[in-house]
């Protein structure tokens, strides 16, 4: 059975709710009709009547609830609930209308704060921003959560590295620059990840251009500090750095380059150094290897409210979807 397939199984086992704001987008509605025929999550859709005709033509989505902000009878409630969040910030009810009739990210974050909804996916046609800041103000991080990351789940075909495959590679969308705490948060979250959603033991590489030493740099000192507070933090993970890319996944390259290490050239969650690492990284796995990319995925958020690429198909707003409800399963 294909990963994906995997999850979707999982998915159906407790259906969520997930919510897909972006009604003004095609995209939306051919993942939706898959999502209902398949029947691995419920659907909220929100937009006006107008916005679902024009989009939705010549597709079933008669399984999905259809929600217009202007209209639905708890639209006054989530106005409410947005200036109670954001009065310290200046939130009025009119700056509160205002905003959820224009972005119905906040709308859909409104009713998972509400309890009304599991999880959100957005982003086909919207900046990582615009689908993370709502979630940020509104849904508010998990207890004890130290960072919000995000990770892509990559599948990589006919490959016998990772998990058959199959990796977590973080922080690819969210982190810029993230210090050597922060770096450590990501892996244990990734880890955390990986663990839910592949079902498999993870093994953690602290990814840089250096090995064991190989290079000296203050980048390099980064990683080598990320490292050491993550064994600490994380005494049970298996976890190792810093090790170059080859080190980390080929078994013969991480004997040599780091002997005795019980990650080296069999790591399936890769932590990149910055966010340009992880952005180029991933892009290049998904488009040279052909890559099946699930994400930004977010971890450490309170409900998953999970990003897309604007580049994504609607098969990838399929496989987010089954994801997100598996994370939503597991709040």
């Amino acid at each position: 059975m294909a990963f994906i397939d995997t999850i979707k199984a999982k998915a159906k086992s407790d259906k969520k709710t997930i919510i897909l704001p972006e009604s003004m987008d095609r995209r939306t509605f051919e993942a939706a009709a898959q999502i209902l025929a398949e029947d691995f999550a419920n659907l909220i859709i929100i937009g006006t009547p107008e916005e679902v005709a024009e989009n939705s033509k010549g597709l079933d989505i008669s399984g999905a609830t259809i929600i217009d902000p202007h209209t639905y009878e708890k639209t006054q409630e989530y106005i409410d609930l947005f200036v109670e969040l954001r009065k310290a910030k200046g939130m009025t009810p009119e700056k509160a209308r205002e905003t959820i009739f224009n972005d119905y990210c906040y709308y859909g974050c409104l009713m998972i704060k509400a309890g009304h909804a599991d999880g959100l996916v957005s982003g086909a046609c919207h900046s990582t921003a615009n689908t993370l800041r709502p979630c940020l103000q509104i849904v508010k991080t998990k207890p004890g959560t130290k960072l919000v990351s995000a990770f892509f789940l990559m599948v990589v075909p006919d490959c016998e590295m990772g998990e058959e495959g199959t990796f977590v590679f973080s922080d690819c969308g969210l982190n810029q620059n993230p210090t050597s705490e922060e770096l450590a948060a990501i892996a244990g979250s990734s880890a955390e990840s990986f663990r839910l959603l592949v079902g498999k033991e993870p093994k953690v590489a602290m990814l840089s251009h250096s090995t064991k030493g190989s290079a000296k740099h203050a980048d390099v000192d980064k990683v080598v500090e990320a490292t050491k507070l993550a064994k600490e933090a994380y005494p049970d993970l298996k976890l190792d750095g810093e090790m170059q890319l080859d080190a980390a996944i080929v078994p013969s390259v991480g004997a040599s380059k780091a002997p005795g290490s019980d990650v080296a050239g069999q790591a399936n969650v890769l932590i990149f150094p910055d966010l340009d690492a992880g952005n180029i990284g991933y892009k290049l796995v998904q488009r040279l290897a052909k890559a099946e990319a699930y994400g930004p995925m977010t971890q450490g958020i309170a409900a998953p409210v999970n990003d897309l690429s604007r580049g994504c198909s609607a098969s990838d707003i399929v496989g987010v979807v089954a994801i997100t409800a598996v994370q939503a399963q597991a709040q």
